[in-house]
């Protein structure tokens, strides 16, 4: 018999830095989330392995549920660039993608960071939503621009990616 006690316990994410052999499982994650670019697993490897501390793996019940890839911009120690956000179809609507980002923002290595910055393309509504709720959590309005665009950059092989910027809110940027 379960308690209720463990029942909401198997709800709630561990999160965690990843390690390189978690490159496998975020690789399959990744491809199992369209429209989500996939990336070699030897990417994935070295984002686990080399970034691990601006990265974040989500996991329920043991088995991986939910990934974010960010880096902070070497050229601008003050922003933070997610690269991908990746969630299991069994996860969503939990409010997980959020509470990965804040996961990485708590981090030492964040201790600078003053922005959230990401590319989106104009169809991924799964992408808009996340960046939109946590703009709210952060009571910012999202700046939106044209960054790698179709024509110049993609050669019309990908859609436009726009680049969104959030601004942290003060309060919680000194907590994190």
């Amino acid at each position: 018999m379960h308690h209720s006690r463990d029942l909401a316990r198997a709800n709630i994410p561990n999160l965690r830095m990843p390690r390189a052999e978690d490159g496998a499982a975020i690789w399959e994650l990744v491809r199992a989330c369209k429209p989500l670019d996939e990336n070699s697993m030897y990417c994935n490897m070295i984002q686990c392995d080399h970034f691990a501390d601006t990265c974040v793996l989500a996991e329920l019940k043991g088995e991986v549920a939910g990934w974010v890839s960010a880096y902070v911009m070497p050229n601008d120690p003050e922003t933070l660039f997610v690269w991908q956000v990746a969630v299991a179809e069994n996860a969503r609507g939990l409010g997980l993608g959020t509470l990965m980002l804040q996961a990485i923002l708590g981090r030492d290595a964040c201790d600078d960071v003053k922005r959230v910055q990401t590319t989106i393309t104009s169809d991924n509504e799964a992408s808009w939503a996340l960046f939109r709720k946590f703009g709210k959590v952060q009571r910012a309005k999202l700046d939106v621009q044209p960054y790698y665009t179709q024509a110049l950059h993609f050669q019309n092989r990908h859609q436009t990616e726009n680049l969104v910027t959030i601004p942290l809110a003060r309060d919680m940027a000194q907590a994190a």
